[in-house]
């Protein structure tokens, strides 16, 4: 790939059984491509399509490469779900990590609902059950996401949904077993839970939580619940409960929702 990998870089791939076909989206020190995998060198036919995710450290700050970094790899070795994302292989090259990871040919969730409208209510309720067993399974596993939000949710081809980016990612509990606040603000203002807002410690499975409504929230209304132009009054709505649901999808909403 001309300008995107070097020829050294291509060489290691491909003995590897990897292959960058193009560049999916990219980041301050992360690349995306969509990948192909051969897995039976003798017979051409036998190949997967992946995502590969390419983490410069080089251009990353140190927080990052020292903390961040090191947990994901840390828990996206530990995990497997149907409902989170497969990570296919891990391996480092000089200062790069290549991340292959499953491909979700429906993009994520964001995408979706701007491409094409509200999620129905059936639906909705399917990939909120989803998005809550995978969820589930990192809490028991004692490892909250901490940046659950829709550009976070995968969809592939046959409409499943799948948990991705691990990026702020961590164990909650310490070797002891005891229960660890988080005290790093983590994730994205709009899906944030008000005690992170106020900046106090808070418990990051209750945080999940909240961040899992503001999806259910965005997927029926394809509209954010509250106004995040100005922290203080995004505080003040979370707190005085101030959202309802746009009056179209009020009226078509069962009462079991």
């Amino acid at each position: 790939m001309p300008g995107l990998t070097s020829i050294s870089e291509e060489l290691t791939l491909s003995n590897r059984g990897y292959k960058l076909m193009k560049q999916l989206g990219e980041g301050s020190y992360a690349k995306v491509f969509l990948a192909e995998y051969s897995f039976n060198k003798a017979d051409s036919g036998s190949t997967k399509i992946l995502a590969c995710k390419i983490i410069d450290t080089s251009k990353a700050p140190r927080d990052f490469v020292k903390k961040f970094l090191p947990r994901e790899l840390d828990i996206l070795v530990k995990i497997n779900h149907p409902h989170i994302v497969h990570v296919h292989s891990i391996f480092q090259r000089k200062v790069k990590y290549y991340i292959f990871m499953r491909f979700a040919e429906n993009g994520d969730l964001l995408e979706f609902i701007l491409k094409r409208g509200a999620i129905s209510e059936a639906q909705a309720r399917v990939w909120l059950r989803q998005l809550a067993l995978g969820i589930q399974y990192l809490h028991d596993m004692d490892i909250a996401h901490r940046d659950l939000k829709c550009e976070n949710v995968l969809i592939t081809n046959n409409y499943n949904v799948k948990i991705a980016d691990f990026g702020f990612a961590r164990f909650v509990t310490d070797a002891t077993g005891k229960r660890i606040c988080s005290e790093t603000y983590c994730g994205s203002l709009s899906y944030a839970a008000p005690e992170i807002l106020k900046g106090s410690p808070y418990h990051p499975r209750i945080a999940d939580i909240w961040s899992l409504g503001i999806i259910l929230y965005v997927m029926l209304n394809k509209a954010m619940p509250f106004d995040d132009t100005n922290i203080k009054r995004l505080y003040e709505q979370q707190t005085n409960r101030r959202w309802k649901f746009r009056a179209k999808v009020a009226d078509i909403l069962s009462e079991q929702n």
